[in-house]
């Protein structure tokens, strides 16, 4: 089994939408309307094994050194298979390549999230998320997502040395 991450195109947005919504229904992502994925498709990267869709995530900007993952999910019965450690290295190696050096989620999954070499840490640390999303939601008093940081060395930055 190979699996291989691409950037979304707009052939995707219809199954983007389809396993956001399966994701959103059970409560653990928030929705997509379909015009948001087509106006955010540049933001998004899809797995695939053989063509076939098994996987997605975005990574938006969220400040000049700040990225969030979004929208990460793998298809029912792909799960458990790596697919999503693959979709986060393809996401946060974009980071890397863009200079960001730091790489936030907010997520219900902190396990698989630190197996990914991210620490838990304060939401309040992301002013930029506070102010540009959750500011929007229907959880916004009463958020249980745990928000985890990956630090990142962006190319052409030496990695310091403690």
């Amino acid at each position: 089994m190979t699996v291989t991450c691409r950037k979304a195109t707009e052939q995707d947005i219809e199954t983007l939408y389809d396993i956001i919504q399966g994701y959103a229904e059970q409560g653990i992502m928030l929705p997509r309307t379909r015009e948001t994925l087509a106006e955010q498709i540049d933001t998004f990267v899809v797995a695939v094994i053989d063509d076939q869709f098994v996987g997605c995530g975005s990574l938006t900007r969220l400040g000049q050194d700040l990225v969030e993952i979004r929208s990460l999910g793998v298809t029912e019965g792909h799960k458990g298979l790596g697919i999503g450690n693959i979709i986060v290295d393809f996401l946060v190696e974009e980071a890397r390549q863009q200079g960001i050096p730091k790489v936030m989620a907010l997520t219900y999954a902190v396990n698989f999230f630190e197996r990914n070499g991210f620490s838990v840490v304060q939401k309040e640390i992301f002013p930029e998320k506070v102010w540009r999303d959750c500011i929007h939601c229907k959880k916004q008093d009463c958020c249980d997502e745990i928000a985890v940081l990956k630090m990142v060395n962006p190319i052409g930055v030496a990695a310091s040395s403690n």
